[in-house]
Parts: structure tokens; sequence; C-alpha cells
């Protein structure tokens, strides 16, 4: 039998949906980072509104507590990216991409290594962040002692690609900052996985917070290659969608898939949103050429707006002398209403972000 098809429309929907971006949620914002398969958190802050745009009444102060009480980690992950995740994932989803971690660490870092006995260099490393977080800086001086004739970056990052490491508070803690140190994750956490979790585990989570998706959008998120035999594995058990170009989609039979007649609200987006990183085909919510316009998806990128749910204007907030001006640069036309309703998204925002600012500005800008 043929796939049933699948519009853009209804795959963008229906990702919103489980990326809480349609209505704000109520969950736990826990059970929300959970959900949503964590979130990139390449920088320290900037991730905040990624669940306030996500979920009603979030408090950024109390949520920040939850770095320093060890419930939630930043660590790097899929892609081998800083990412935000509950200590359950982080202890679960990190074995899984340990290769990513080490094809991406070594791609860069090779030459250097020539030489280095590197599972020496990963235990004295353990032994030294377990004993106490410390920058890479001071972790590459130290194991320079024992090999001198290596220089600190490449053996810092020999540890960051063997371990397990997070950054520990009060790096990420809301409006706190602190230098990026690490320690390893058991030492952190102080215990072991309750389960082992399997890749077809790993792509089913994938699934449920950005499905309807390929294997090569699964790939594109996690940063593993060699999927099609995993899905295969699962399709008997999964629902299968061809979108316009006929590419097989794959999603969970229970998971919500709203109308395309679904409302989908003003939405600011983060500038490392996993909404926008987490596809190999992104034309679900980007209909500009972005690339064109100088964008890159491998490296920062602006903060994004969605207008009925796709990418079209680029945001900015800027604070000077008691003032916070929220500057959005629409991609294209926009009418007043959506003018209007940006506003009243913007100020909200504003007030979030910059509540000590005395005075708010919205700003449109060619």
């Amino acid at each position: 039998m043929p796939s049933p098809s699948i519009s853009q429309r209804e795959l963008g929907r229906a990702t919103l949906a489980r990326q809480l971006l349609l209505e704000r949620s109520a969950m736990d914002p826990l059970d929300a980072v959970g959900h949503l398969a964590g979130l990139q958190a390449q920088t320290p802050q900037s991730w905040y509104t990624g669940l306030w745009s996500r979920l009603s009444d979030f408090n950024p102060a109390a949520f920040g507590r939850l770095l320093e009480d060890r419930a939630v980690v930043r660590m790097a992950l899929m892609r081998s990216t800083i990412h935000l995740v509950t200590g359950d994932d982080a202890l679960a989803f990190r074995p899984l991409v340990q290769s990513v971690i080490e094809r991406s660490t070594r791609g860069a870092f090779a030459r250097a290594w020539k030489g280095l006995d590197l599972d020496a260099v990963a235990e004295a490393a353990q032994e030294l962040l377990d004993e106490a977080p410390m920058t890479f800086a001071d972790l590459g001086r130290q194991l320079q002692e024992r090999w001198p004739e290596h220089e600190r970056l490449p053996l810092g990052q020999a540890a960051r690609s063997a371990l397990a490491l997070v950054q520990v508070p009060p790096r990420g803690v809301w409006q706190r900052s602190g230098a990026v140190r690490h320690t390893t994750i058991e030492a952190w956490l102080g215990r072991s996985p309750a389960s082992v979790m399997t890749v077809d585990q790993l792509v089913l989570r994938y699934l449920a917070a950005f499905g309807p998706a390929s294997v090569m959008d699964i790939q594109a998120w996690c940063g593993l290659t060699r999927l099609a035999e995993v899905v295969d594995r699962l399709r008997k058990d999964l629902l299968v969608f061809a979108n316009g170009s006929g590419r097989a989609l794959f999603d969970l039979p229970n998971a919500p898939r709203p109308g395309a007649d679904a409302v989908a609200p003003v939405r600011f987006l983060y500038d490392y949103d996993n909404l926008l990183l987490s596809h190999a085909d992104r034309s679900r919510f980007i209909t500009h050429n972005l690339l064109e316009m100088g964008w890159r998806f491998d490296g920062a990128q602006p903060s994004c707006l969605l207008v009925d749910g796709k990418v079209e204007a680029t945001w900015l907030i800027e604070r000077s002398r008691g003032r916070a001006v929220l500057t959005v640069a629409p991609l294209s036309t926009l009418g007043p209403a959506v003018r209007d309703e940006i506003s009243s998204e913007g100020l909200a925002l504003l007030a979030f972000a910059v509540p000590d600012a005395g005075t708010h500005d919205i700003r449109f800008v060619d």
C-alpha cells in the first residue's frame, strides 16, 4: 500500500506541537526538558528563552537551581554540541553519542595527538577532574606536566573526547556567570545509568520530540550514521508518511499531528534552538533562502521569530541606560496584525529577559 502523504504545513504543525510551540504547556520544566530530549545550550543563558517560549509561568531562577541541584546538566551530546538535559538523560544519551564526539574531536586534533597515548591521558584526566572541576586550560596545564612534548589545548580536548564531562555551575545559572569548568558525570551525579538505553530507544525519543522525520533527519539531530537499519527494525511499529518529494517520513502512531488549520502563534526562538537544528530538511520551518543571506547552520546564527510556524524574522535585544529595545528584522513584508502580535509577544519577552529595565521598546527594521 502506498504511504499516506503529509503536507509541509501539517508536518510543521506536528513538530511544533511536540516542541510545545503551538501553545505554552503547563508541564513541569524538568519534565519538559525530558520531553524535548534536551535543548541545545551552546550559550550559558540564551536557552532560557527557549523554555519561556514553550512553558506557561516559567520561572528561570527556580530552573537555574535545578542546575545547582544537579537535576539537569549541560554537556556535549548530540552533534558534539552542548545540550541541557536531565541527569537521567545525560547518563543514557552520552554513551550512544560517544562515537560522534570522538569523530568530531579527532578531526580537529588528530595531528596534535600523534604519538600520544590517549587512554593514558583520559585516565590521568579523570583522576584530576574527579577530584575537582577545572577549566580545560587548567586541565591541559596539569596534563602537560606529564606529557610536556604536547600542547595544552589538544591534551584538554583529548579528555573531552574520551570522558563524559559536564559543565558545572554557576555557569548556566540564571543571571549568573562563571568559568567553563568541567568534571566527570560520575563525580557530579554520583550514580550510574539505571538502565542502558539502546539506539532504537534514542530514535523513538527523537520522533516523540521532532517527528515525523526521515532517517536523514534523525542522523542530523544526533550525529550518528547508518540509522536506516535501526528504523527498519522499528518500522513495523511506526507510521510511514510520504512528503512532497516522496521521501519516507516515520512517526509514532500516537504522537500529536494537528491539522493544517491549527493556529501557530508568534514564537521567539533563541539562537541555537533545536527546532531549527534537528532536521536535515528544514523546509517545514524555513522557506527563505537563508544560505544566500549568509546564514550558517554549523555555527552561531541569529535568533529567529516564527510567524504562522515559519521563520519570518530575526530578533535581538539591546540594553542601554535602563532601556531595553527588542529589534525585529523581518525577512518579508509583515502585515499590521502580525506586527501587533509580534509587539505583544515581544513586550512579554522583554519583561522576562530584562525585568530590571525601566523602559521596554519594540523596533522593526528593514
